[in-house]
């Protein structure tokens, strides 16, 4: 009974604390949906004295280049996340090995372009970039995206890595898998929540870029941040609350998505604690 209700308490506990981090991520985004439906809306009134579409109405127009800014972003962020999967999985894989030389300090170098101003690694950037043609490109935008995603990448990767069991691998080989049927269909299905978690960094990295693109794109490459602060900046609140929102779909579905494959992955995988219990029926009390 004193079980019983230790987990009735962490349970109510655990729901007020999800309540409370929802409600207060929330908030900003009610605001900018008021913000987004209001002709005006001006302190200290709590609500809007007039309702209207003219945000979204004018946000969903061809002269908005909202349409040109979103395909833009949704391609570079696609392009970056896979090339960060497809350059770091070689990498993480010899990173986690225990006994590659360097290791370490491989580890703590990666972290530079994070830890490196955004200011001055993007102007390093630009200038190598307009000695090889790369500036005022989406290759160009692309690849300065790729610098701050690719670290985060490689460690997300490593981390899945040194928690794999070398020895699958191997088994599967000694049963006559070959190397590329052993990676299809063992390694890659027990990689899948790590390349997932790994591949929305990079993109959510990508997606939310403003210094870079600006800089490295030179007003040809339009991306979304660029249009929500060009519109922030012109003083019309309600259709840069609309673009706001716009700004944020993307990555709520990214994350859904990523918290739909890792429940899946958890339901797929033995409960710890079940397969305990079973042992200890089988075998008997532990004394």
């Amino acid at each position: 009974m004193i079980r019983r209700v230790g987990q009735s308490r962490g349970g109510w506990g655990q729901r007020l604390a999800i309540g409370w981090v929802v409600g207060v991520a929330g908030i900003p985004v009610v605001l900018l949906l008021v913000w987004s439906m209001a002709w005006s809306w001006f302190w200290p009134r709590l609500l809007p004295r007039e309702w209207s579409g003219r945000a979204w109405q004018s946000l969903l127009s061809p002269a908005s280049g909202l349409w040109e800014s979103l395909g833009g972003s949704l391609a570079i962020a696609t392009g970056v996340a896979l090339s960060a999967l497809a350059i770091g999985m070689p990498a993480a894989r010899l990173l986690a090995r225990p006994s590659f030389p360097a290791r370490r300090f491989l580890l703590h170098a990666l972290l530079l372009p994070v830890i490196a101003p955004p200011l001055a690694s993007t102007m390093g950037m630009h200038a190598l970039f307009l000695r090889y043609g790369l500036a005022d490109t989406y290759l160009g935008v692309g690849l300065a995206h790729l610098v701050p995603a690719l670290p985060y990448t490689i460690l997300v990767l490593t981390a899945s890595l040194t928690r794999l069991d070398p020895a699958l691998e191997q088994q599967a080989r000694t049963l006559g898998a070959t190397w590329g049927q052993s990676w299809r269909h063992v390694t890659l299905p027990l990689l899948l929540p790590g390349l997932a978690v790994a591949g929305s960094f990079a993109w959510l990295i990508s997606w939310s870029q403003y210094l870079s693109s600006w800089m490295i794109g030179g007003g040809q490459v339009v991306t979304l941040p660029l249009t929500l602060v060009a519109f922030q900046r012109a003083g019309d609140e309600p259709v840069a609350a609309a673009l706001s929102l716009v700004f944020l779909f993307p990555p709520l579905v990214v994350f859904w998505w990523v918290g739909r494959m890792m429940a899946a992955e958890s339901a797929r995988l033995p409960d710890d604690t079940t397969t305990d219990r079973n042992d200890q029926r089988k075998d008997g009390p532990i004394r």
